[in-house]
């Protein structure tokens, strides 16, 4: 499949862009209330607002929005959080549903938006999972406006640190320029999958994506949202425990991210070397010299603590269990399997926008034999159901009438043995 520059319904404009070239974006810094104020004036009814963040994640304990660019008709704003203390006012023009927000992989986006201020949004567009359903083999802003507006943005500031003040106005600008061309991208997005009709099929995911949540501290172990976890034993899981808790500890007091302090791949050698000492530490080469040098003591006494707990009081890794699967759920999943891959190739997408792997096994598993049935499918979206139920339903029955046959042929040449 091959990225198509799709129809020319952008303005003229954004056309006249010379190759290779984004077009120099004017803004304005909003800074204050009263400029808040003024800008939301502007958004007016709509229709479109084109919206993007950035971030300190890379620099600090607790990240939080440092920007908010925002792109209403002509006018492009940049607002300052960290100078503007109140952004409530922005809340109800993300509620309104007449107004159209247009983001580029808004995930993280919708949760930092409602982490930060409480902001909800109402009549989301995400233009990534657009170009996911329209089969672009990329669909990174970069790519994509490379593909429709022969456009090249540049992403040298991407990594930056956000936080800082005052930015430098090359920053500003190179933040400015991120929603210039979501407006126009987001027509002619729109336009395509509306005649290829995914257009509801997109509506329904940005609607559920745009209910995504922060994941909350609660007070869980650290290592439930460690990868490899799993897979180790209850002492292992103590040591790793205790290493995340000490990594957080520094992290926070120097106000830096987890993974400058160490990475997850330091931390796991250290686990499977369990180590006591200094030496035994050092052995481990999970750590730099300078790491050593600053954390290598309170490492091992972590390590050592949680080696001498009682058996009684190592964690244990929570586990669901696994329900007793019908011998034909395999078969089913495969044959499902099948007509996915090849509906995604007719379709010129990702298989897995159609079913991903969770939803083949609970259609395999409950194996329904009507639409009533069906819906009650975990996972399940409408719009699945809608363009694809009837297809599920026949390959499943199809499935069942081929198992019947088969046994049917198998009792006649036994009955023929019998003669």
């Amino acid at each position: 499949m091959e990225t198509q520059n799709i129809s020319s319904t952008a303005p003229a404009a954004d056309a006249a862009a010379p190759s290779g070239t984004a077009l120099a974006t004017e803004y304005r810094l909003v800074a204050d209330p009263l400029a808040l104020e003024d800008f939301i004036g502007t958004i007016g009814d709509g229709p479109d607002l084109a919206v993007d963040l950035e971030a300190d994640s890379m620099y600090h304990f607790r990240e939080k929005v440092c920007l908010i660019q925002m792109t209403a008709g002509d006018d492009v704003a940049i607002v300052d959080p960290l100078a503007v203390d109140d952004l409530s006012a922005l809340r109800p023009v993300f509620a309104d549903p007449g107004i159209r927000k247009i983001f580029h992989g808004a995930d993280y986006d919708v949760r930092s938006l409602h982490r930060d201020f409480g902001i909800e949004i109402q009549n989301l567009f995400d233009t990534q999972i657009a170009c996911r359903f329209l089969g672009f083999q990329e669909s990174g802003l970069e790519a994509v406006l490379r593909s429709q507006f022969d456009v090249v943005l540049d992403k040298k500031f991407q990594k930056k640190n956000w936080s800082r003040r005052p930015l430098p106005p090359e920053m500003l600008a190179y933040a400015a320029s991120d929603t210039r061309y979501l407006i126009p991208l987001a027509e002619r997005l729109w336009a395509a999958l509306a005649e290829k009709g995914r257009l509801p099929w997109v509506l329904e995911e940005c609607r559920l994506l745009s209910q995504v949540r922060a994941l909350p501290e609660n007070g869980d172990p650290l290592f439930l949202r460690f990868k490899g976890a799993g897979r180790l034993r209850p002492r292992s899981l103590a040591v790793l425990e205790a290493l995340l808790q000490l990594r957080r500890e520094i992290a926070e007091k120097k106000d830096r991210p987890l993974f400058k302090v160490f990475g997850n791949d330091s931390i796991m050698r250290i686990v499977k070397a369990r180590p006591t000492s200094r030496a035994q530490l050092e052995r481990a080469r999970g750590l730099s010299r300078k790491q050593l040098e600053m954390y290598g003591d309170a490492v091992v006494q972590r390590v050592s603590t949680a080696m001498d707990l009682p058996e009684e009081a190592l964690p244990d890794y929570p586990r669901k269990k696994s329900p007793v699967l019908s011998p034909r759920v395999p078969e089913r999943i495969s044959i499902l399997k099948s007509w996915r891959d090849d509906k995604a190739a007719d379709l010129e997408i990702d298989p897995t926008l159609i079913c991903n792997k969770a939803l083949l096994t609970n259609l395999s598993v409950v194996n329904p034999h009507d639409m009533a049935a069906l819906s009650g499918v975990e996972e399940l979206k409408a719009w699945q159901r809608e363009a694809f139920g009837e297809e599920i339903l026949a390959v499943l029955e199809g499935l069942r009438k081929a198992r019947k046959s088969g046994k049917s042929r198998k009792r006649r040449r036994r009955r023929r043995k019998k003669r």
